[in-house]
């Protein structure tokens, strides 16, 4: 996939990943699986459009993360203007995937990961390429996330792991199956160029 075509799938070129219906089926499911108590982790959060949603209508402690400097700085303005509004916001940190937590520090950590299968010789270097492009097999981001994301789950803990069909929904799958998990669907849905399905996965 060349950059034209990475970008019109999304809507926007800019910095920062804007919210899409990608991010609104992930917030779709965080909002009814997310409880009041629970300590929630954002990867990847982009604009903090997902964090703002989970952190607004469920009442639970948020914790937004992205790699992306420009990410950080608008997903702070999000939580400031929810802590407005509301009372209270989110925080915000930036990390690379969930080195930087400690282990079992959350309850239900979310990522819409980039997905976008792309041709190595049409990758372009900027925060766009790393908020859209899987690398080659469109796993390339999910994979390293499956790999560590056990370690920062409390006890009963899950994920809510946004899935492509153009990732090869059964791989992904049988990925975290082979990490210890157990994976059932949340919510999925149909669009013209995909599928899109956020799976809850558990240890």
């Amino acid at each position: 996939m060349t950059r034209d075509e990475l970008a019109a799938r999304r809507g926007v070129e800019t910095a920062v990943y804007q919210p899409a219906e990608d991010s609104a089926l992930l917030a779709r499911a965080a909002v009814d699986d997310v409880s009041g108590a629970d300590r929630v982790l954002e990867v990847g959060t982009g604009s903090g459009w997902v964090a703002e949603r989970v952190a607004a209508e469920t009442d639970a402690r948020v914790v937004a993360s992205d790699l992306n400097p420009h990410a950080c700085r608008a997903a702070r303005e999000r939580a400031r203007g929810l802590a407005a509004d509301e009372g209270s916001g989110f925080e915000v940190v930036t990390a690379d995937l969930v080195s930087a937590f400690r282990d079992e520090a959350f309850d239900v950590v979310l990522f819409n990961p980039p997905y976008l299968p792309t041709d190595p010789d049409n990758e372009w270097g900027d925060w766009m390429e790393r908020a859209l492009s899987g690398g080659e097999s469109g796993r390339a981001v999910i994979e390293p996330f499956l790999d560590d994301v056990g370690r920062v789950l409390a006890s009963g803990g899950r994920v809510l792991l946004l899935v492509s069909s153009l990732t090869g929904y059964e791989t992904v799958i049988d990925y975290a199956r082979d990490r210890g998990f157990a994976a059932e669907k949340a919510v999925e849905e149909s669009y013209p160029f995909e599928a899109l399905t956020v799976v809850r996965l558990t240890l």
